[in-house]
């Protein structure tokens, strides 16, 4: 397609309104030139559309923590093609992700949207990410480039980080996908070595689009272009979101008045039309349809591959069902997913206790409720759109309690009209007493029961994140009694807002049981787990601790967790606990238990995956991508709080196990540890050229799979330099081929430089455990 010739037809105000978002998620349509409206969408675990809202719902899998567990570039190729599936389904045409920031410090608030702590698995994965994705027809914009590895201050704060450290690890996974053919990128809110990544012409223009020769689409965080002239010269070529924003007329004087040259406009303009085109929205969509994906099985099959067991004295695979003490608040309502933009809404979510009770006898105790905000009540609801004379403009079903729309009203609301919005449901109790009810949100809220209200006021925002107030906002409870067996009207109504120009509605309505008090909870627990044969304690993270939005204070689990186990394993020997949490978390209890199983953020067939993984019908397939530390003191790098503005990068290229291997000290578990339910043998290595291959062996009585690891050592650094899955049955011996790339043997110095010599390479069960060796030249 000839792009110049499109751009010819095209004035300079149309090529720069192009450059800014219609709205929220959306590129405006040229129709002179053929160009259809481009709509982007938040994944990276689903496609939620321009409905934020469990009236859209979407197939929702597990977190990209969980998918690099899997080590499985296949299988994540697989998971891409869904996600493409999802977003056609829905009228998406991009798909803002996958993260591919580094788990730098145990700290950061969101790791578990970013892959790994080290950068040749996060590229390959996110690599395999983007080319199922696009492979569906469906652009993906790998973020945020660059150095985004934590949440505090991140619209402000200053990365100071070496050149070489850049290159050889923030750098590297964004350089990997882009070799894949990623066809966007989006820049970051932070400043790198005191230039705003919007604006970071070295890093944009100079590395990515020129050095790199990336041809496609670059776009900004949202709001993260704040200037008009720097933004333009810097190399990004969307801002986001519109109409409002830096560009605009602004732009366009600049580019009158000879401050921004107009082909910059029109190489903007270039990368867009080709977008549009790989899409389907220039010139007609013709796009081949992906094959049908199964997306609640393929959501299951990621789950299990990525469950990843880090002790295991033998009680699992559990042979014989018996009764089941299934315990913890997160095992009757999992937490399936971060919080922030990365969540989803799916249509169903199988709960562990829901997965293992289709399984076995199982017996439900709380134990304890580790929560600081009270749950939506997961019960259908109805949304009303109210105008200024509380008429209803339009109604809209929910699966829960939970309101939210952003830049995007539901299709029939009439925007100018709406005032107010009502969130209401039917709730029966099932026990009598005094029940708690709650409001999260921020402005005006007025909640009743059975029309009588029970709380009217302003809530207020908290904090300095402008964007807590939608993603984590504040809460507040009212307590109601009520009684077993009767049904309560509940409503909450709240004024609609509005942001940048756009609608803004975010809130939601909680609900508790009555509650006989922690001690309680916590000995039924123990009754349950002495009267069981095995008891599955499932612990884990809350939004509080691991969102968007935050950093964490510390790597305990909240609330009396730590407690409950310890009970629990002192009444029952053949405790197996599950970790519900997106990235590390301290277990201190670890060694007095029977197994622990990390199921990282699961998604929506959380029970189904965990049922699948602990009555052996398949092996948790997971190996640890971050290093897992046994106290946060012990970690070597673990600063996310920016002093004076800036946050230092000292530990240069030594992140993750490369620091902890530097440090002498031991983790908890090491980065690629994972047990399966076999055993392997490692029995020779050979190197051809730059193809290593590794004969392993089943050594165990079941069917198995093995992730074989390839390290390079040079003295006490090792480094992974590629990896490869096999699978074998009892007794049987397969070769494990691992190509490595250029950059295993190289360094950056003002250029990358190939280190000739002898290198030893190690095949490893986990970076801590090799069991094989050879030298090779370069």
């Amino acid at each position: 397609m000839d792009y110049d010739d499109l751009i010819d037809r095209l004035g300079l105000a149309a090529k720069i309104r192009l450059l800014t978002g219609a709205d929220m998620w959306s590129l405006p349509p040229l129709p002179e030139i053929g160009l259809e409206r481009l709509v982007m969408s938040d994944g990276p675990i689903g496609v939620r559309g321009e409905q934020w809202s469990s009236a859209d719902p979407s197939i929702a899998l597990p977190s990209p923590s969980a998918m690099a567990a899997t080590w499985d570039v296949e299988l994540i190729r697989r998971a891409g093609l869904l996600l493409a599936q999802e977003a056609r389904r829905k009228g998406v045409h991009v798909l803002l992700a996958p993260t591919l920031n580094l788990h730098r410090s145990p700290l950061g608030g969101r790791h578990f949207e970013c892959f790994s702590e080290d950068p040749h698995l996060a590229g390959e994965i996110g690599a395999a990410y983007v080319e199922g994705v696009q492979e569906g027809g469906v652009a993906t914009t790998p973020k945020h480039f660059v150095a985004n590895d934590f949440e505090t201050d991140r619209f402000t704060v200053d990365v100071r980080v070496s050149e070489r450290a850049l290159r050889e690890v923030y750098l590297r996974p964004f350089e990997r996908v882009v070799g894949a053919g990623a066809w966007g990128v989006m820049t970051a809110y932070n400043a790198v070595n005191g230039t705003t990544m919007t604006e970071h012409a070295d890093l944009v223009n100079g590395v990515l689009k020129g050095e790199w020769g990336f041809d496609g689409f670059v776009v900004s965080d949202w709001t993260a272009v704040r200037t008009t002239e720097a933004a333009a010269m810097g190399g990004t070529d969307v801002a986001m979101p519109g109409p409002a924003s830096p560009w605009g007329e602004r732009l366009e004087a600049a580019v009158r008045e000879g401050r921004v040259p107009e082909s910059m406009i029109d190489d903007r303009v270039r990368r867009i039309l080709r977008l549009a085109e790989r899409v389907g929205a220039l010139g007609g969509d013709r796009r081949p349809a992906p094959p049908p994906i199964d997306g609640v099985a393929l959501a299951r099959e990621v789950a299990t591959r990525g469950f990843t067991l880090l002790a295991n004295d033998g009680v699992l695979p559990l042979r014989e069902a018996g009764t089941i003490a299934v315990i913890g608040s997160a095992a009757a309502e999992a937490r399936v997913m971060g919080g922030g933009s990365a969540q989803v809404f799916p249509d169903r979510v199988v709960s562990p206790l829901r997965g293992l009770g289709e399984r076995a006898e199982v017996r439900y105790a709380l134990g304890t409720d580790p929560r600081v905000r009270l749950a939506p009540i997961a019960r259908p609801a109805r949304a009303e759109f109210l105008d200024g004379q509380g008429r209803v403009l339009a109604e809209r079903a929910l699966a829960g309690t939970e309101a939210r729309w952003l830049g995007q009203l539901p299709p029939g609301v009439d925007g100018d009209r709406l005032k107010a919005v009502r969130l209401s449901t039917a709730y029966t109790p099932e026990v009598s007493g005094g029940h708690e009810l709650s409001v999260a949100g921020v402005g005006a809220f007025t909640l009743t029961v059975d029309g009588g209200i029970v709380f009217d006021e302003i809530v207020e925002p908290e904090g300095g994140d402008p964007a807590a107030a939608f993603l984590s906002p504040p809460e507040r409870r009212v307590g109601v009694p009520m009684t077993a067996g009767r049904t309560y009207e509940l409503a909450v109504t709240h004024p609609a807002g509005m942001f940048g120009g756009m609608p803004f509605v975010s809130f939601t309505l909680g609900h508790a049981d009555p509650t006989p008090g922690e001690e309680e909870l916590i000995a039924r627990a123990v009754s349950a787990a002495a009267d069981s044969d095995v008891a599955v304690v499932v612990v884990g993270t809350t939004p509080e601790v691991e969102s968007e939005g935050f950093d964490r204070t510390g790597l305990g689990l909240p609330g009396r967790q730590d407690e409950l186990v310890r009970a629990v394993a002192a009444a029952n020997p053949r405790t197996v606990v599950v970790v519900n949490a997106g990235s590390p978390v301290e277990l201190p209890w670890a060694g007095d238990v029977a197994a622990v199983l990390l199921t990282w953020f699961p998604g929506q067939e959380a029970g189904a995956a965990l049922a699948d993984v602990l009555f052996g019908d398949t092996e948790p397939g997971g190996r640890l991508p971050t290093t897992w530390p046994g106290r946060l003191e012990d970690a070597p790098v673990v600063n996310v709080t920016p002093v004076d503005g800036a946050v230092a990068y000292e530990e240069e290229v030594f992140v993750g196990y490369r620091a902890w291997e530097r440090s002498g000290r031991a983790p908890a578990y090491w980065f690629g540890h994972g047990l399966g339910y076999t055993t392997w043998s490692y029995d020779s290595i050979a190197a051809e050229g730059t193809t290593v291959s590794v004969a392993v062996t089943n050594t165990g009585a079941r069917p198995g799979r093995e992730v074989v690891q390839l390290y390079v050592a040079d003295g006490a650094d090792r480094r992974l330099a590629g990896f490869d899955v096999v699978e074998a049955d009892p007794g049987q011996t397969v070769i494990a081929t691992v190509f490595l790339d250029e950059r295993a043997f190289q360094t950056w110095s003002g250029g990358w430089r190939t280190v000739r010599g002898e290198h030893t390479l190690e095949a490893s069960h986990h970076v801590a455990d090799p069991r094989l060796s050879i030298i090779v030249k370069i």
